[in-house]
Order: structure tokens, then sequence, then C-alpha cells
């Protein structure tokens, strides 16, 4: 793997609104995803710049009414179903990195949809490994996807065509898979990923 790390198993929450039903927490997670997308793309225009920066200030915008820790890096070690994402202690420079070496090589305009598909995949899988909130990574993941391709003019990938069922080809595992996959540096996976949902 890229990034040494250890981890804490994640838990829920406490909030500003002092929630403690978990649906109720997640639908005003939700809420808040679905407004900072609304404000940002009235504000997206060729010019808009997605460093780390823009990033805070998505998730910023989106929980800020909720958490405390909105916008901020993560200061705890995180896994899912005992898989490690990167370890809180190395974040800032992990980030910087990130920035360096994905954001910061996105070109000004795109002519091919598949040359920006495999790179947004990439940023997208590396972002989800790294996780670099305390909570809310996978929505803010995904809403800089959208806000990405709609920056460069494409129609924004179809989420739902992922499936909770684990029957079907394209499932939600496949996708966590595709996560994991980028601790190697392995993007072929959520390259296909986007292909499928991406409608050309």
């Amino acid at each position: 793997m890229k990034y040494q790390t250890s981890y804490d198993q994640n838990e829920n929450l406490p909030n500003k609104m002092g929630l403690i039903d978990k649906a109720e927490i997640e639908r005003v997670e939700m809420e808040g995803i679905l407004q900072a997308g609304i404000l940002l793309v009235t504000k997206l225009d060729a010019q808009t710049i997605f460093d780390l920066d823009y990033i805070k200030n998505m998730h910023f915008i989106a929980l800020d009414e909720l958490y405390d820790f909105a916008g901020k890096w993560r200061t705890v070690n995180l896994s899912k179903k005992g898989f490690p994402f990167a370890a809180a202690k190395f974040l800032d420079q992990t980030m910087l990195n990130f920035e360096v070496e994905m954001l910061k090589n996105l070109p000004n305009e795109y002519t091919s949809k598949e040359d920006f598909i495999d790179v947004a995949a990439k940023i997208h899988a590396e972002f989800l490994f790294i996780h670099p909130f305390r909570e809310v990574n996978g929505r803010t993941a995904r809403l800089l996807a959208d806000l990405m391709f709609r920056k460069y003019n494409f129609k924004p990938p179809d989420w739902e065509l992922i499936s909770k069922d684990e029957t079907q080809p394209l499932n939600f595992e496949l996708y966590v898979k595709a996560v994991q996959q980028a601790a190697n540096q392995d993007y072929t996976l959520m390259q296909q990923i986007f292909r499928a949902i991406s409608q050309f």
C-alpha cells in the first residue's frame, strides 16, 4: 500500500443538532449535500479550480450545521469492514500529494469524454481510499465527481446504476473493491465502473 495505516473503528458521532437516530442523521447529511450541490453548481464555471480549499469548502457548506468538523481533515484513523483508510497522522501530506499529483494535472478543457472519465475515476478512487473527512466521504466524493463532469460539459454519472443487490454485475461491493484497489494505485476497476455509469 502507498500509505502506512493503522485505524480505529468508525462509530455514530455527536452532532450540533443532538440527533441520535441514524436515519435522521443520514437524512440531514443528504440534505446538506444536496443543498451544497445546488449552490456550487450555480457558481461553477470554466475558471473553477478543484483544489483542497474547494474540497474543504464543499464539505463545510454541506455539513456545518451538523458537525463541528465540517470542512476539516479528520484527526482519527478510520476503517470500513476491516479495510483501513489512509492514516490520520499523515493526512495533511497525503492530501497535498493528492492535490499535486491529481488535481493540479486537470487541464482547462477535455475534448474526449473517454479521457476525462479515466482521470475522474482515478481522482474519485483515490479520494475515497484516502477518506479525508471524519464523515460523509462517499457523498462528498460523488458530488465532486458530479461537479467535475459539469465543469467539462459532460453529463454527470448515474450513481443509481450501482446496485445494492450483490447479485447484479454492477454493485456496491464492486465499487468498494475499486476503492480498495486504489491503495495500490490500481484504478482500472473504478475506470470501468465510471464508463458504465457515465452516459455518452
